[in-house]
């Protein structure tokens, strides 16, 4: 039996904005200043996880004693709200598919392993924080993706099932933790890619030009 879908929960990073290269030069920059040649592979070992655990998975390989792990978090984002600021856009059909929600009533969730301080620099620089009804970081969380929990509290937030909650994803942390929600799950990666990791169990889309009201069914 197919579930009617009653509301639609965005990722942020990689989504909405493109900020996946912002936040390769934040990071790269903050691990130059600790001594380290960081590359944008080792950035992508760690897309779509909580900052706070990236810094403390890198330091648990690279074995550093100085900065603290919560100095690296600081400096990474002070970083990415200077870059966002500069540099943010939205992607491709995002707009479209937010004013197209809004219309038909369908509430619109963000649920972000970023820092709300970054979710509320994205919302009031790209001027869309109206559309949302929640928006909920990760941080507040026992845990980030791809531990499901960041949308099962937007669920319960929103008032309504896990199983009636679609999730737009761009990354393969965010995509299982969609999937560990019980929740549709659509993947939308990075703009000309075709990423191995899409589970069989997503739709998947090539671009949120692509969306329709259709995917609700």
């Amino acid at each position: 039996m197919k579930r009617k879908i009653e509301a639609v929960i965005f990722d942020m990073d990689g989504l909405i904005i493109d900020s996946e290269p912002l936040w390769k030069i934040a990071e790269i920059e903050s691990f130059k200043e600790i001594g380290f040649d960081f590359t944008k592979e080792m950035c992508a070992l760690t897309t779509g996880m909580r900052i706070d655990e990236v810094v403390h998975y890198w330091r648990k390989k690279l074995k550093w004693e100085s900065p603290s792990e919560k100095e690296v978090v600081n400096s990474i984002q002070s970083k990415m709200i200077d870059l966002i600021k500069k540099n943010g856009s939205l992607l491709p059909g995002v707009l479209d598919t937010l004013k197209l929600l809004k219309e038909k009533n369908i509430p619109i969730a963000l649920a972000s392993s970023s820092a709300m301080v970054l979710i509320d620099t994205v919302v009031n620089s790209l001027e869309i924080k109206d559309y949302f009804k929640i928006i909920h970081s990760a941080e507040n969380e026992k845990a980030g993706k791809p531990d499901p929990a960041v949308f099962l509290t937007t669920a319960k937030l929103l008032k309504i099932e896990p199983e009636k909650c679609l999730v737009l994803e761009d990354s393969k942390a965010g995509m299982e933790a969609g999937l560990n929600a019980n929740m549709k799950t659509i993947v939308i990666p990075e703009i000309g890619t075709n990423p191995k990791w899409i589970d069989k169990r997503c739709d998947f889309l090539n671009s949120m030009n692509l969306f329709s009201l259709e995917l609700l069914n």
